[in-house]
């Protein structure tokens, strides 16, 4: 891939631009669709868990469908084999060679359809894709392409024939995002107007593969005062040390956690990162990140999010920085 600069003013056009495309489509969801391109921006995977039909994999469809990436499609259910999905190797009688053939995560985009339908094996086939940014089939390492971002999405744990991911899995997810029902008026909207498919089959992309991987390096250079990297550390401290949590917050998490806000600042258009925008994405980073000591399956993920809540609210907010790399991206 060519190596491209982005100038801002082009950069926060393009940002503004795909997310008004998305919001068209996902009605009444800015604030996840501000989450998930965040995350992209960070090189971060996204989980979203809700009941069916709230607009899961349209949202992610979207997504895909406003780049220029090439995307892959997993649908998960139990007979899935974890060569479906990272590919195979094929024996060549006349050449006595092995040929891969890829398979859907040897895409920019990877839709994980009802990720936890899967066993825990083919679940378990993700994991060096996740973090590596790579498959090693029958000994051999394939590097995936650049921008990767798999977006998953999984149904309640109530649910039939649904398998719990792995602690070590859910780790791999930057951000857990919930849709929820739309608003009244918003669902008497999306009945109004043409229907979204229609919508996608006519979309054309607004942003090249090449701008989202200069973005990403962007990121990386985005302000992190010393005084936010405390903020953020002190909470992760206090989730240690909550009455209802058995394990808190890994600094893996605490890493993951000044990564996306980086991105989250990025995507308003500064050069830096101020405490609002660790608050933001403080549920949606860290709740899923989270073991409690007695955790219903119905309600396991509501607890979560009102645990990081509660740990925000009682950990001081910095009110003063440094003032280092204050302004707009430059």
């Amino acid at each position: 891939m060519t190596r491209v600069r982005i100038e801002h003013d082009h950069a926060t056009e393009l940002l503004k631009r795909l997310s008004n495309r998305i919001a068209d489509v996902i009605i009444g969801k800015k604030q996840e669709i501000q989450y998930i391109i965040a995350a992209m921006l960070s090189e971060g995977h996204v989980l979203l868990e809700d009941v069916p039909g709230t607009g899961k994999t349209m949202l992610i469809r979207t997504v895909a469908s406003s780049l220029s990436c090439a995307m892959g499609r997993i649908q998960c259910t139990s007979d899935v084999m974890p060569a479906d999905v990272t590919g195979v190797s094929i024996y060549h009688a006349p050449t006595g060679e092995f040929s891969f053939r890829p398979g859907p995560l040897m895409n920019n985009i990877v839709l994980a359809d009802e990720i936890n339908r899967a066993s825990p094996r083919t679940q378990s086939s993700l994991l060096e894709a996740m973090e590596e940014r790579s498959v090693t089939v029958d000994g051999t390492t394939h590097v995936l392409p650049k921008p990767f971002l798999l977006l998953a999405t999984q149904n309640p744990l109530q649910f039939e024939g649904t398998y719990r991911l792995p602690e070590a899995q859910l780790d791999r997810f930057m951000m857990r995002i919930t849709l929820g029902y739309p608003e009244p008026e918003q669902e008497v909207e999306l009945l109004s107007r043409e229907r979204s498919k229609d919508m996608l089959e006519n979309m054309r992309p607004i942003m090249l593969a090449e701008e989202v991987v200069a973005m990403q390096r962007e990121v990386r250079q985005v302000h992190v005062d010393a005084v936010i990297k405390q903020y953020l550390v002190a909470v992760a401290v206090a989730t240690r040390s909550h009455d209802a949590v058995r394990l808190g917050i890994s600094p893996r998490g605490t890493l993951a956690w000044m990564t996306a806000v980086q991105a989250y600042a990025y995507l308003q258009g500064r050069s830096y990162v101020v405490p609002d925008d660790v608050q933001s994405l403080a549920v949606p980073v860290l709740a899923h990140r989270i073991q409690l000591k007695s955790m219903n399956r119905a309600d396991g993920s509501a607890v979560q999010e009102q645990v990081i809540r509660e740990v925000l609210s009682s950990v001081p907010v910095p009110v003063q920085m440094s003032g280092q790399g204050r302004g707009r991206r430059a």
